[in-house]
């Protein structure tokens, strides 16, 4: 993954139709595909990046020929630095100050709430989580001093209200050395034993 200044998501309900979406947003424009595939519970989705122009001539393509069957759409022209990192499965050392978590819905408000938040507040993006293994869902992962924390947390939730299914979020404080130590690992279940 590049650092290319802007990157888009799209999310299918239907596998065939978010096929032929990404066939032909690839075509549309040169774009690099970062991620394409199946992910629970049956759905499709695409990432890809480029620079702004390309991305949103793809964005505009990638929607309309899977419109029967969007669930849910990002374009970021502008991304964090920390967002491709954590896209690309980097991690960085989990802070035991506080611990910021956003859940969302969609794979697509996820990775918006999450480039919110570290460009609103002084956080570090731990770890953001699309889709596999989730139900569909996302995850973003903060950490830093409480008050920024807090700070990131309102300004990721606040940029994707617009989501006819909220976010959930919580703050943690001074949390456990033991609950960090494990979650570092990984945030799965029954991995990073």
């Amino acid at each position: 993954m590049s650092d290319a200044p802007a990157i888009a998501l799209i999310e299918y309900a239907s596998i065939a139709l978010g096929t032929r979406a990404a066939d032909a947003l690839a075509k549309k424009a040169p774009v690099d595909i970062v991620r394409v595939g199946t992910f629970q519970p049956g759905r499709f989705a695409i990432l890809f990046e480029g620079g702004v122009a390309a991305v949103q001539e793809s964005f505009v393509t990638g929607c309309q020929y899977g419109a029967d069957s969007l669930i849910d759409r990002v374009l970021l022209p502008d991304v964090d630095r920390s967002v491709h990192a954590a896209i690309a499965g980097a991690t960085t050392d989990w802070s035991p100050d506080t611990l910021g978590i956003i859940e969302t819905p969609t794979l697509a408000a996820a990775l918006e709430a999450a480039d919110a938040a570290v460009k609103g507040a002084n956080v570090v993006l731990v770890q953001l989580r699309l889709g596999d293994g989730l139900g569909g869902k996302g995850l973003a992962y903060f950490t830093g001093e409480q008050a920024d924390v807090e700070a990131a947390i309102e300004i990721g939730c606040a940029r994707i209200t617009n989501r006819p299914v909220p976010a959930c979020s919580t703050i943690i404080p001074r949390w456990d050395d033991a609950v960090r130590e494990k979650l570092s690992r990984s945030t799965r279940f029954g991995e990073g034993w």
